[in-house]
């Protein structure tokens, strides 16, 4: 008789929901680097493991709850975090708690957790709402496998209790203190590369504008988690508990860097760190190890323009790192002031100078509808966009993701939220944005899809993709510019 599967990790499938018809093929398909982790981490506890990737296999709720009862695991955990934490987390929510609902109808012996991001910033909330036997404050690691020992050797919870666990007992709601963070980043496993259908992914399409036909061989890695600053748009914290950052040693990164590598013919990386740009003397050591090596890949990462260096950057261009993402959010002091990003549209020009000038793409990021924008700032910042054209741009709606402090003072104030979960999702018919002192949502909303195709429209734009990608990365463009995203409530 063969042996119960002690974990199952689940990746809840919302790519319609997250992205409307952008999923079909113009976003990325990113591995769950977290469900990976714990996976490598529980397994080399000598647990069995598995993963379910609903969202790169596409599968609805009813077929994920199908395939979790046919695997029938001693725990299912469901992990909600994607691999853009604040933008992609918890519009996952409305997939998983379809999925639990599903579950509880087909298979209802099965336990189940729901962890990742949106759980641990509201768990209370998570555990009344949903279908699950428990929910996972913070990173997850001790937490799952203590679990894990307790359901195995059939003990309770409630006389064992276990950091960073929360559960319901007869209708009660019981919580324990948060569990600590791994402090030794190198003492954890390598994501579990062979639990994942490796060749379902693919890099956004602006990550392979060097050849649009090359977006496989796709994989995502960590250097650092966690992020010092704290920016009140952004709800990161909630998975860590505090502002802060732990880095792996270049040798560790380069170990799995030559995995993805060898194994498995990855050449395309994202850099998932909320920040990887940030200790010059670190990312060049990662940067000469790839180098050393020869590998020819096409890297992308985050970087904030107070942090980056000439002959950084050279050295970054390099190793591969062929595309850096700037959050610039904003042309107004005032509105990025409100927001704790410190600092001047000259940092901004001088830091894309710098990095173009080493022959780096960049990818601004910028958001419209933060509390003191009105229209003349989002005109500010799509004229400074314009201005600056860059090879590609996010341009978001500001929301009150939950555990940042733009959902709290949106509680506390009563601010309008999405119904749903996934009405949280940047490109979804049901988005719903933060209004702002002058704007209602739908202003904000209605923007930034105009401003989004005036971008790409822009004949210096699609002049400056032909010269420098070539002709059929400026078709790709004009094609882009085809889907229309539905939008209920602008």
């Amino acid at each position: 008789m063969p042996q119960q599967l002690d974990l199952l990790l689940i990746n809840p499938g919302a790519r319609e929901q997250v992205y409307g018809n952008l999923g079909l093929s113009l976003s990325g398909i990113e591995p769950p680097l977290w469900c990976g982790l714990i996976a490598g981490y529980i397994r080399d506890k000598g647990y069995s493991v598995k993963i379910i990737d609903a969202e790169a296999e596409n599968l609805s709720p009813l077929q994920t709850a199908r395939k979790i009862s046919e695997l029938k695991p001693t725990l299912a955990g469901i992990i909600v975090l994607g691999s853009n934490p604040s933008a992609s987390s918890t519009p996952k929510m409305t997939a998983a708690g379809e999925t639990l609902k599903e579950l509880q109808r087909i298979d209802p012996q099965i336990k189940s957790l729901l962890g990742g991001l949106h759980p641990s910033a509201l768990p209370e909330r998570t555990l009344a709402d949903e279908e699950v036997s428990f929910v996972c404050q913070g990173e997850g690691f001790h937490t799952i496998l203590k679990l894990l020992e307790l359901l195995k050797s059939g003990k309770d919870c409630q006389d064992y209790p276990i950091d960073g666990l929360w559960y319901k007992r007869n209708g009660v709601i019981h919580s324990n203190p948060p569990a600590e963070p791994v402090k030794n980043l190198d003492e954890l496993p390598f994501v579990a590369w062979d639990l994942l259908p490796m060749e379902k992914y693919r890099a956004h399409n602006w990550h392979c504008f060097n050849n649009l036909r090359a977006r496989d061989h796709y994989a995502v890695i960590y250097t650092s988690l966690g992020c010092p600053f704290n920016c009140n748009y952004c709800n990161i914290h909630a998975l860590y508990g505090k502002p802060g950052i732990r880095f792996r040693s270049p040798e560790k990164v380069i170990e799995e860097i030559d995995l993805l590598v060898n194994t498995y013919g990855i050449k395309n990386i994202k850099i998932i760190d909320e920040l990887f740009v940030l200790n010059e003397a670190r990312v060049r050591k990662i940067c000469e190890l790839i180098i050393q090596r020869g590998y020819s890949l096409n890297i992308w990462a985050y970087a904030r323009v107070d942090t980056v260096h000439e002959s950084l950057m050279r050295t970054m261009k390099q190793a591969g790192i062929n595309w850096l993402a700037f959050g610039i959010e904003s042309a107004s002091d005032d509105v990025r002031e409100g927001m704790t990003k410190r600092f001047s549209q000259d940092t901004i020009k001088n830091a894309i100078r710098i990095s173009q000038n080493a022959g780096i793409n960049i990818m601004g990021n910028f958001i419209f509808g933060l509390p003191d924008d009105s229209q003349e700032t989002m005109q500010e910042t799509l004229d400074l966009a314009k201005e600056l054209n860059l090879d590609f741009i996010n341009f978001y709606t500001a929301m009150a993701y939950p555990g940042s402090k733009l959902y709290f003072e949106a509680i506390q104030n009563q601010i309008p939220l999405p119904e749903h979960w996934h009405g949280f999702a940047q490109y979804g018919e049901e988005t719903l944005p933060m209004p702002t002192k002058y704007l209602s949502a739908a202003e904000v909303l209605r923007f930034r899809d105009r401003a989004f195709t005036e971008y790409l429209n822009n004949p210096e734009y699609q002049k400056m993709i032909r010269e420098k990608f070539g002709e059929d990365v400026e078709q790709h463009i004009k094609e882009m510019l085809k889907h229309k995203i539905h939008r209920k409530f602008a």
